[in-house]
């Protein structure tokens, strides 16, 4: 299923290039306390790494405990547009938007990006296919496949929408709804060492 079979916006205005997409683009850093302990952080906060053993971290109440997630520092918008992307390599890494309350312990249900009402995800996998992730429901996804997702969010028009990134861009998924409160990006590792995911320092010039 691609979300291109879903009805479009009633805005007129919703982006519908890279180029439209990217005035919306908003910077983004990952929250050290959220990071679970099997992930590293680079030292600008944007790229997480997927570690082969646990290391030691500090105790906080934010930090995912047993699922390897991570969590932004700052929420996306407030109440307008957000635009970014992800460089993602290695097996199956999970792109998501979360609301700051998501559980850091506890079922899957409750913690995993998507596995609950929380959280929409998008699942990316070597094997070129994707899975759009929303109160556990997994729905294939077709498109091109690359290693770079872009994520686009209207928070006041309950927009959420997913694309493939290369020199253009293609939509994968896009989601309707009302959301209730700011919402966070997150990433959800499901592969193997050395996988990484990295939010790109986007300019408008950008192709």
């Amino acid at each position: 299923l691609s979300s291109k079979e879903m009805p479009v916006s009633h805005s007129n205005t919703e982006p519908s290039s890279r180029g439209e997409l990217l005035q919306y683009k908003c910077h983004i850093t990952l929250d050290p306390n959220t990071m679970n302990a099997q992930l590293a952080l680079s030292e600008d906060d944007r790229r997480a790494t997927l570690l082969r053993e646990e290391t030691t971290y500090p105790n906080h109440p934010e930090r995912f405990l047993r699922w390897r997630q991570i969590l932004s520092k700052a929420s996306l918008s407030d109440g307008g547009r957000c635009y970014f992307e992800v460089e993602w390599r290695k097996k199956r890494v999970t792109v998501a938007v979360a609301y700051r309350d998501i559980a850091r312990a506890g079922p899957m249900t409750d913690v995993a990006f998507g596995f609950n009402e929380k959280s929409w995800a998008l699942e990316c996998n070597t094997s070129s296919s994707y899975k759009f992730i929303h109160k556990a429901v997994k729905t294939p996804i077709s498109g091109p496949w690359t290693s770079r997702i872009g994520v686009y969010l209207d928070h006041r028009e309950g927009v959420l929408a997913f694309y493939s990134v290369s020199d253009t861009v293609t939509l994968l998924h896009r989601v309707q709804t009302v959301f209730t409160r700011p919402l966070y990006a997150g990433l959800w590792f499901g592969g193997y060492q050395g996988a990484y995911a990295e939010f790109c320092e986007l300019h408008k010039e950008n192709p």
